[in-house]
């Protein structure tokens, strides 16, 4: 089978905009040009990859199982040609936490010394994190909390505890640590809809007990504890953020007994050794960096 990269290239662009025109100008191609090569490139292939519809395109399955081996190859190249010019880019997937309190500290150390270095750091949530490694999207994830099996090799590099943040003067503050069920009786603010923190209490209290508390839902963990400290609410999050904020705000924290309430932060390959020597060498910064990271 021969296969030529700037068709590759086209195959990901129309696959990932679902459209042949589309994916044709951000290959600088016509469209006739475009289609032509699809042509090629399937009879190459020898099976069907996209099904032409009058809205678009859609992958076959054979298109899906293409797709993902076409980023792989196309980024191993990407990967050659950094190492060649002594630079490189680095495609980060994360979770809300690492990328507001864990990632902006070590990645400006981390670029501060290879100037040549780019990163692409894109806040995901946990399962978008794992589709986008899985996938080739991403080459580094981190993510807080039990990684599902994936196949995906999983490094534990910190941990991540929640607590409750409250007003200085919230009655909660008599308890020297509660459940996160006991404290559903005051009204909490949380994070938007698509956050992780979100999904993840949602799903450690049973028939919607922590979404009937929310009383407002914020974009950032700084909004969050401003809405606490205005007596709005109280609300969890992760020990690091709380810190930072309590030192700044009147707002106090509080343990949680739930054991849950420890979690594990992890970086997510595919393949460490199929990794390019910038995309490894972050690795081993964030492991080296995981003990340092504030727990309060």
């Amino acid at each position: 089978m021969k296969l030529d990269l700037v068709d590759l290239g086209l195959f990901v662009n129309i696959a990932e905009s679902g459209n042949l025109t589309h994916g044709a100008s951000k290959s600088f191609l016509s469209p006739p040009a475009a289609s032509a090569r699809i042509k090629a490139l399937e009879q190459e292939v020898g099976r069907p990859l996209l099904v032409r519809e009058n809205k678009g395109v859609r992958l076959t399955a054979d298109g899906q199982t293409f797709l993902r081996q076409a980023r792989l190859v196309l980024r191993q190249v990407d990967f050659m040609q950094d190492e060649m010019l002594g630079a490189g880019r680095i495609r980060l997937f994360a979770n809300t936490t690492a990328v507001t309190e864990i990632l902006p500290d070590v990645l400006a150390g981390f670029l501060a010394e290879r100037p040549g270095v780019k990163v692409d750091l894109q806040e995901r949530t946990t399962s978008e994190v794992i589709r986008g490694v899985t996938e080739g999207v991403a080459d580094l994830g981190v993510v807080s909390g039990d990684v599902p099996m994936t196949g995906l090799e999983v490094t534990r590099f910190s941990e991540d505890r929640l607590v409750l943040v409250t007003p200085a003067d919230h009655p909660a503050l008599g308890a020297r640590s509660l459940r996160l069920e006991d404290s559903l009786a005051y009204d909490h603010v949380g994070l938007h809809d698509g956050s992780t923190l979100n999904r993840f209490l949602r799903g450690q209290v049973p028939h919607g007990g922590y979404e009937r508390s929310l009383r407002i839902q914020v974009r950032s963990y700084e909004a969050m504890c401003r809405m606490i400290e205005a007596g709005v609410g109280i609300g969890v999050m992760p020990v690091s953020a709380a810190c930072r904020h309590a030192a700044v705000m009147n707002v106090r924290m509080t343990s949680l007994k739930d054991s849950w309430a420890l979690r594990h932060r992890s970086i997510l390959v595919r393949d460490r050794r199929a990794l390019s020597g910038i995309c490894k060498a972050l690795m081993d910064h964030l492991i080296a960096k995981g003990d340092t990271v504030e727990q309060g």
